[in-house]
């Protein structure tokens, strides 16, 4: 076959072309500290990044999902808290009002505080976040306890009762909230009994409002230890997303990123043969190539 100096020229800008090409593959890499910048650069990579991405993201929306359970999980706990407190109060202003001793005035005054101890629990019922009430169930923009109404009567709309759950990992929900709905009407109930006895009401009836009292309690303690089972749970579930998250990102790392000495060594061995390229096509091509070229 003859060989022409075109043909001769031709080979040699071509392979000129592919060097550079790789040449600029390398230093791209370097720049990005990625070895995949468009998908046609490798489209297993690409894909495996895609998924590695998503699990990822997934990832830290859960960890941001948690940070709300969190959130509902230590506000109901917190209330509860308020509200045992103000419970443990009544049930020592009840044991002094129990006593015979006790005169008509100062049980009246005793039943001044109990109202304003009604009146904080009513409004601690309405606890929110944002906008939206805590123990309404699913009727969070609906409060459960309106002045001049009552408390709402969960029979009569379920939806006081229901849950919500939030997703914290695949597959796995957590309810966030507490349905104390029935426990706040029990407790509204027991100190209307209490306002319309302790004026009138011996000692040893009065008593009895004290083993009511105990009775919330219990069962305000019974909520608040579903409460920390389910703060435990979400701990973790935290420590899970932590430990996922740092596998997920080592894998999407190696999958990705570039290998700096790797990819910086095969640029200086690229430069050479490029070198080499254009030492030997200085020798072959006629002289105004050259000087061109140069």
């Amino acid at each position: 076959m003859r060989v022409t100096q075109s043909m001769l020229s031709g080979n040699m800008l071509r392979n000129l072309s592919g060097s550079y090409s790789k040449l600029g593959k390398l230093q791209e890499q370097i720049t990005t500290g990625k070895k995949v910048n468009r998908p046609s650069d490798d489209p297993v990579v690409a894909m495996k990044g895609i998924h590695y991405r998503t699990e990822l993201n997934n990832v830290k929306q859960f960890s941001r999902n948690l940070g709300e359970a969190y959130n509902w999980l230590d506000t109901t706990d917190n209330t509860f808290d308020k509200i045992g407190s103000a419970l443990q109060r009544a049930r020592e202003l009840m044991v002094q009002a129990s006593s015979d001793s006790v005169t008509s005035e100062d049980r009246e005054k005793i039943n001044s505080e109990l109202k304003q101890l009604r009146e904080h629990i009513q409004d601690l019922s309405n606890t929110k976040i944002g906008n939206r009430y805590i123990f309404s169930g699913t009727k969070t923009t609906t409060p459960p306890y309106e002045k001049g109404v009552g408390f709402q009567d969960p029979d009569a709309d379920p939806a006081f009762r229901s849950p919500i759950e939030i997703q914290v990992f695949n597959g796995i929900q957590i309810k966030i909230n507490t349905n104390p709905i029935d426990l706040f009407r029990s407790v509204d109930d027991m100190f209307a009994q209490i306002d319309n006895n302790i004026s009138t009401a011996t000692g040893t009836d009065l008593s009895a409002h004290i083993d009511a009292i105990d009775d919330q309690l219990d069962a305000l303690l019974s909520m608040r230890a579903d409460i920390g089972a389910r703060q435990n749970r979400i701990e973790l579930m935290d420590d899970r997303l932590q430990s996922q998250e740092i596998i997920a990102t080592k894998q999407m790392s190696d999958n990705e990123d570039v290998d700096y000495e790797k990819t910086i060594t095969e640029m200086i061995t690229q430069e050479s043969i490029h070198r080499a390229a254009l030492s030997v096509g200085a020798r072959i091509i006629q002289p105004t190539l050259v000087d061109f070229l140069r």
